[in-house]
């Protein structure tokens, strides 16, 4: 009876070391098939608007998407040095880069004064911003002065100044070459524009990329799901390795924005998808 006993110990012991192997050696996942790409995934804090910094945190960090693109409901302008580093703090907790900070509408010198002053204290090279047209000298100035890069936000037809790339450019070509947009490819398209054709004709001031999809060409058509709209995001990915883009393509998701967490998880899976099916 004893040496039954100890045998079947032994078994049990077996049995239970084998499923321990099994287990330690049992492969991990995939990186995410953007990881070998030179673009980077990222979110646009403006997806956040109505949730708060730790459940927007995690959300990231379930996507494993680690590039934010700070926005100053998160982080106001004037955040003190302590606020700025508790900030920081807790994206490093998630593992993610706060990458650049805006959009930041600017109406005067000394919003732009205070825009660049923020983005240094940040510690950011990359201020998404959205100024009044006469000003853009004052902008010139002020890249010159902090080496910090600027990208106009292009809005489609929903506001009067900068409404797809055509324009930005036009407003741009002659200042520093640090000062371009952040192509935003749902507001081109809903100006009529082609946001491929448009990255190919002006990637060298194509600092930042707003991902979503739209509904229509025109100002009738509205943001949704990535895949689900007219944006032919296979022909855009190629576009960005054909160019060498290596800036962040921000997720800026605008639908059910108190419960965004469906749309973002298929947006990303979709965009990552087509990255994959493209290599």
């Amino acid at each position: 009876m004893k040496l039954i006993k100890v045998i079947s110990i032994a078994l049990i012991l077996l049995l239970k070391f084998q499923v321990v192997s099994s287990q330690d050696n049992r492969p991990g996942p995939r990186s995410a098939p953007e990881t070998n790409e030179q673009f980077k995934l990222g979110i646009a804090g403006y997806t956040f608007l109505k949730i708060d910094l730790i459940k927007a945190l995690e959300t990231m960090e379930r996507a494993d998407v680690h590039y934010l693109c700070i926005k100053d409901f998160y982080l106001p302008l004037n955040s003190t040095d302590d606020q700025i580093a508790l900030f920081k703090a807790r994206l490093k907790s998630k593992n993610v880069i706060g990458y650049a900070v805006g959009p930041i509408y600017m109406k005067s010198a000394e919003e732009i004064s205070r825009a660049f002053e923020y983005a240094k204290r940040v510690g950011v090279k990359l201020i998404i911003g959205v100024p009044e047209i006469e000003l853009l000298p004052i902008v010139e100035e002020k890249v010159k002065e902090y080496g910090i890069t600027y990208a106009i936000h292009l809005h489609g037809p929903d506001i009067k100044i900068f409404a797809d790339a055509d324009e930005v450019w036009s407003h741009v070509r002659n200042l520093d070459s640090r000062i371009g947009m952040c192509l935003d490819i749902g507001h081109d398209t809903r100006n009529g524009k082609d946001p491929v054709e448009d990255l190919k004709k002006y990637h060298s001031r194509v600092f930042d990329i707003h991902l979503k999809d739209v509904t229509g060409n025109t100002k009738l058509g509205y943001s949704l799901e990535i895949g689900r709209g007219i944006i032919n995001f296979p022909q855009f990915v190629k576009m960005l390795r054909k160019v060498g883009y290596n800036g962040v393509c921000s997720l800026e998701h605008e639908k059910d924005m108190t419960d965004p967490y469906m749309g973002i998880a298929e947006s990303v899976g979709y965009f990552r998808g087509v990255i994959e099916a493209t290599k």
